[in-house]
């Protein structure tokens, strides 16, 4: 590889085809500028004028940061029996910061490994940021988790990305496999909706007996997009804080690995160290924090997009902080949300939900749905679709625009894009709804409105009352209506003409839900909850249609909820706020009101009382 230099700052790598290299972006050379940090209450206002003009003063501060390249030498990973270990040949660690393995007798580099100790906030080597290991590394990387006693490995990268291999799969999905002189045996696996949680039962052997095994932690972070950053830092907050606590307090290092070890490893070092500076000193100072960790491996934080994450990240956490709550903090929290004055004399609850107001509506990303020939498709014109979210139909041969439907996908607890929020099918939109239900294999629909409100067409009628009715090319047939204690449970069998095939879909239509304002207890809410669920597990976890009118209110009361529970369940824990805060960002207006809100609170609270003893969440 051949490295060419301009002046002090422009890279350019030219390298022969046959070599895999990440793509360092040009670098204009700017003039050394110097960034002061910032303190918290002028964080918001930095950050939006860093973001105008399409984030031009982020590109700015972005190129003003040093390389890093003329901070030490890389004779160790230059070598020619190490060159084959580095993934990417213009990605190496200095040899002043890198990690050493123990030395074996006889094989020359056996000390190497593409790594190096990174600092935290005020933690010297907190971190070892890593290349994702290789075939050939594996055996390496098992032998740094054991040598450095590190409890944790945080992983930024899947192992196949845009059909490019990232990082070899070193772990196994179960049993146990033998790397080298070190036994790994899968212990046990969370799979949630951002990130997987695996636990490793880690033992060494060597030549004078085995070692006593070691509990080691994996958190593979797996919503990162394949181009650019995640939509949302909101998933990313949640995961760094799942890493503190799993993280043991006298444990080595965490070793945080992309592909490269450079890009989203920094990105993740850099906001878990200044959300430490932000709680001591009240500012952040990303861009010296940057500029000294480059000192240590050079060119962490790849993009301006990466370095702008950052700052949108602690942003994000600066205003509205840890909600998270345990179960046993709900009823004290209740206590003060209903209870406590702002300045504004609000209540609490209503500057809490206040702030989710801020989720600023993307109008720019509603085109489809805004469309002259989709306009009319739509029932509220305040609700329309996010064009990188929506339910996409297959287009009808010579008809354009018939792919669009008002309709969403909204993530699960554990599975993405696991319900489909949509409004309520309007006369000319029935066929395009049981097309959607029937091109995503939907065999759950919940409707939470009845066909009148108030006087008002609320939802048009699109199954039959009795028998069979067509709408289009698919045929409904009534099996079975059933009303329980709140809802009604119907069953239907819907076909399609030209696949001549026949599938059972199940309507869960909730009758508690008052005109005006929310139900005024939540276990017919609950009761609809776990039922739909247990239809899931039986039908396989396709998408969960769901609807009231317009798609938004009810719609996200509902699944918000389905999500919280799930997580009290599963943790004891739960975050209303970001809950809801999470769906603004999927379809406008989820979760409408604040009494809506409220009810949310209400009926984690009612859960809670019903099974009190937490042993029968389970």
């Amino acid at each position: 590889a051949k490295l060419q230099l301009f002046g002090n700052l422009l890279y350019v790598f030219l390298l022969s085809l046959s070599e895999q290299t990440v793509v360092l972006l040009p670098r204009s050379p700017s003039p050394s500028k110097h960034y002061f940090p910032i303190p918290l209450d002028s964080l918001e206002e930095e950050f939006r004028l860093r973001l105008a003009d399409d984030g031009k003063l982020f590109r700015e501060e972005f190129n003003s940061l040093p390389c890093g390249f003329g901070c030490g030498t890389f004779e160790e990973a230059s070598r020619d029996e190490n060159r084959e270990k580095n993934r990417y040949p213009n990605i190496l660690p200095y040899d002043h910061s890198r990690v050493l393995l123990s030395h074996i007798d006889g094989y020359m580099g056996s000390d190497y490994i593409n790594a190096s100790y990174i600092d935290g906030y005020r933690e010297k080597n907190k971190f070892i940021a890593a290349q994702g290991p290789k075939p050939e590394t594996v055996g390496d990387f098992w032998r740094m988790v054991w040598e450095q006693k590190s409890a944790t490995i945080v992983m930024l990268t899947n192992t196949r990305e845009r059909k490019e291999e990232k990082c070899y799969q070193y772990w196994p999905e179960q049993g146990c496999w033998i790397y080298g002189c070190v036994r790994v045996a899968m212990e046990d696996v969370t799979v949630l909706v951002d990130y997987t949680i695996r636990k490793f039962c880690v033992q060494h052997h060597a030549a004078d007996g085995c070692r006593p095994p070691r509990l080691v932690t994996q958190l593979h972070f797996t919503s990162w997009p394949d181009f650019g950053v995640p939509l949302s830092p909101i998933g990313m907050l949640k995961f760094l804080k799942k890493v503190k606590t799993v993280n043991p307090v006298h444990a080595g290092p965490i070793i945080v690995h992309c592909s490269a070890g450079v890009g989203r490893t920094g990105t993740f070092i850099v906001i878990d160290a200044m959300m430490d500076m932000m709680h001591a000193e009240a500012r952040v100072d990303v861009f010296g924090f940057v500029s000294r960790i480059r000192k240590q491996r050079c060119q962490l934080i790849q993009t301006d997009m990466q370095y702008s994450f950052i700052y949108q990240a602690l942003l994000e956490h600066y205003l509205y902080g840890d909600t998270e709550l345990d179960i046993a903090s709900l009823e004290g929290h209740l206590h003060r949300l209903h209870n406590t004055h702002t300045q504004m004399d609000r209540v609490g609850l209503e500057e809490e939900f206040r702030k989710l107001t801020n989720v600023r509506i993307m109008k720019e990303n509603m085109r489809t749905g805004n469309l002259p020939a989709n306009m009319r498709k739509n029932r509220v014109l305040q609700i329309i679709p996010y064009d990188f979210n929506r339910v996409i139909l297959s287009m009808k041969r010579g008809q354009e625009f018939t792919d669009y439907i008002n309709a969403s996908f909204i993530d699960g607890y554990r599975q993405k894009d696991y319900f489909i929020a949509t409004q309520a099918p309007l006369a000319h939109t029935v066929q395009d709804f049981w097309r959607m239900v029937w091109e995503w294999k939907c065999h759950s629909i919940v409707m939470l409105t009845e066909l009148k409100e108030r006087e008002q067409e609320k939802c048009v009628r699109y199954w039959p009352a009795e028998g069979s009715v067509s709408f289009g090319d698919y045929v409904l047939e009534l099996k079975r209506d059933t009303l329980c204690e709140t809802f009604s449970i119907r069953d239907m069998l819907l076909s399609y003409a030209s696949e001549k095939q026949t599938r059972l879909v199940r309507q869960f239509h909730f009758h508690g839900w008052p005109e005006i304002g929310s139900p005024s207890d939540g276990k017919g809410m609950i009761d609809i909850i776990a039922a739909v669920q247990k239809q899931q597990q039986q039908s396989g976890n396709n998408p969960i249609v769901v609807h009231c009118s317009a798609g938004a209110g009810r719609t996200g009361t509902f699944i918000a909820l389905s999500n919280i529970l799930e997580r009290v369940k599963a943790e004891g824990l739960l975050d209303v706020f970001q809950t809801v805060k999470s769906l603004r960002t999927r379809r406008p207006h989820m979760v409408q009101t604040v009494e809506q809100y409220d009810f949310c609170y209400r009926v984690v609270q009612d859960f809670v009382d019903i099974y009190s003893d937490y042993a029968n969440f389970k």
